[in-house]
């Protein structure tokens, strides 16, 4: 664990207001701070890197879970559904992390810019994996917090500390699996594209037939390797994106349970309430009134 890093997260949640997530001058830099465990959250994880300072949390993509600490780090290579938990933390030593969004693009810039290719093998890549973060990578954490210190300075600094952490990246354990999500021109890539697909047309019925012909596969083939990129089916992969927009939809107000099961495509309201009781643990409307109760003061 960096005793540096440790200060700055700390120092940084103690004196800026704001609440969790506190969103840094840094574009897509968070951090994170929790004084006691939390219950299992459900949320979409962006490309991100998830560095844990202080405390331990875990997250499950599917039938996987990941637990991770301080001196490790969270990378989420593809855009998922996901429930996240802080498991460790109290006022004396709270949970305290940092996420930094990946740019897949600048992953694969810094790709092609190395002297040797990164060895990638035939294997589907893991969409998510958990690493120790020291040495170069640690300090490149460290030097994006300090940037917060002298906000004129982020412009011109930042955007080459991520590429920094980009190389780190592809130059570490996991590098086969970063670089082989990063590609454009595999294998990978066309059941990427299929990924991308079902997120952006979640509402709509698409069968496994549609998907594995957008990834050039069998549907066979196809269904294996979409599990082994997101641990999940497509299915259950489209199941928790339809849910996790009724839930947003439902806490808003902008939507009853009703025609939030009919925006989020579900044709059946009873089915829908099944479902989402099994996911959140609650159903629909006593959810949505629990989230819309102010926090105790």
């Amino acid at each position: 664990m960096s005793q540096a890093l440790l200060e700055l997260v700390r120092r940084y949640t103690d004196t800026h207001p704001g609440g969790n997530p506190w969103m840094t001058a840094i574009e897509n830099v968070g951090i994170l701070r929790s004084d006691l465990p939390r219950r299992p959250s459900p949320l979409l994880f962006q490309p991100s890197l998830c560095v844990v300072a202080q405390g331990t949390k875990w997250s499950t993509f599917g039938n996987r879970r990941y637990e991770y600490g301080a001196g490790q780090a969270l990378v989420v290579s593809v855009e998922m559904p996901a429930f996240s938990r802080v498991a460790a933390a109290s006022p004396d030593e709270p949970f305290l992390g940092v996420v930094i969004g990946l740019d897949p693009k600048l992953i694969t810039a810094v790709m092609e810019t190395l002297p040797a290719p990164v060895k990638v093998s035939s294997h589907v890549p893991r969409g998510v994996f958990v690493t120790d973060y020291d040495g170069p990578l640690a300090d490149c954490v460290i030097r994006l917090l300090r940037l917060l210190d002298t906000p004129q300075a982020i412009p011109h600094v930042a955007p080459l500390v991520l590429r920094e952490i980009a190389y780190w990246l592809l130059s570490g354990p996991h590098a086969a699996d970063v670089a082989k999500v990063a590609l454009a021109d595999n294998r990978t890539h066309r059941v990427l594209t299929a990924v991308h697909t079902l997120r952006a047309k979640f509402t709509e019925a698409m069968s496994i037939d549609e998907l594995a012909a957008i990834a050039q596969l069998s549907p066979s083939a196809f269904h294996r390797q979409f599990k082994a990129l997101t641990s999940m089916t497509p299915l259950q992969f489209q199941k928790q994106l339809r849910l996790l927009e009724a839930r947003h939809l439902l806490a808003s107000g902008e939507a009853n349970a009703e025609t939030a099961a009919w925006r989020v495509g579900y044709e059946s309201a009873s089915q829908f309430s099944r479902e989402y009781a099994r996911m959140f643990g609650a159903p629909p409307r006593r959810d949505a009134a629990a989230l819309r109760e102010p926090l105790p003061g």
